[in-house]
């Protein structure tokens, strides 16, 4: 095995450190959250009495305070699955018509994509509230789900994909009489599963973590996601630092079992997509 030389050395020595200051706060969250709230600025890191009880009281007694945590948690995981699956549906069949159909409009349609993409979100709040509100969806699931079904950036990212993969694939499925639908599932969507992977992890994390929207369209504390809920329990009881710390590994945790489960898809998606 060779030896590093120095600076090479040093360079991992400094990605080392700058890998640790970037963990840390994450480290600190975790063993905070099996604290008591008095231990937790009066004991070193890793001192102090461990205990579930911040989970428990997180999860068992916050509907003393009125914060159905439980219920909350189970809104969020609907609703972020249900705008993961859509978007990755909606993001394969858009962006195989974009890369490989032509249409009328074609050129018109990809500008219109770049531009949604070029402006930022919460530009679009007031008309989706008002849409939302003429629908009469204010306070209700649909409300959280309708305006995220589609992702310009998905339907992009899936496209620019698609392109690199060779029609002779498409032709040959075409031979056997291949379905669109049988194309999509059994040629284009192994051959690009990175960048599915990609777009739906990115969508998951965009749809768990949402919080101002979900804040303005939402009236009733049992349907609101756990971010709002947990964002209300922060500012109302604030003194409840253990409970707090517990709700924040807890809103974080689904995020990284799922980078944890699909890193190689998602390395793969993101070298390709730097290429």
């Amino acid at each position: 095995m060779k030896a590093l030389k120095p600076v090479s050395l040093l360079i991992h020595l400094v990605m080392l450190i700058l890998a640790v200051s970037w963990l840390y706060p994450f480290i600190w969250m975790v063993i905070a959250s099996f604290k008591d709230t008095a231990q937790i600025y009066t004991t070193g890191l890793f001192d102090g009495r461990f205990s579930l009880d911040n989970y428990a009281f997180l999860f068992d007694n916050s509907a003393r305070a009125d914060k159905p945590f439980l219920r909350t948690l189970f809104n969020s995981m609907f609703i972020a699955i249900t705008i993961t699956a859509s978007v990755t549906l909606t993001s394969t069949l858009v962006g195989y018509a974009v890369a490989k159909i032509q249409f009328r409009g074609q050129k018109a349609f990809k500008n219109l994509l770049i531009l949604q993409m070029v402006f930022p979100a919460f530009m679009f709040i007031i008309p989706q509230f008002v849409l939302m509100r003429e629908l009469g969806l204010i306070n209700s699931y649909s409300a959280m789900i309708l305006p995220f079904m589609m992702s310009a950036w998905g339907i992009f990212m899936v496209s620019q994909s698609f392109k690199g993969t060779p029609n002779d694939y498409i032709y040959a499925a075409k031979l056997d009489h291949a379905s669109l639908w049988g194309i999509l599932r059994h040629v284009m969507m192994p051959l690009n599963k990175s960048i599915l992977a990609i777009v739906a992890l990115f969508t998951f994390s965009s749809a768990w973590d949402n919080f101002l929207w979900p804040l303005i369209v939402m009236r009733e504390a049992e349907k609101m996601p756990f971010s709002v809920l947990l964002a209300t329990f922060s500012k109302s009881y604030g003194v409840y630092l253990g409970p707090v710390m517990a709700g924040a590994v807890v809103q974080t945790l689904p995020v990284v079992i799922l980078f944890i489960l699909f890193r190689k898809y998602f390395l793969q998606g993101m070298s390709l997509s730097l290429k």
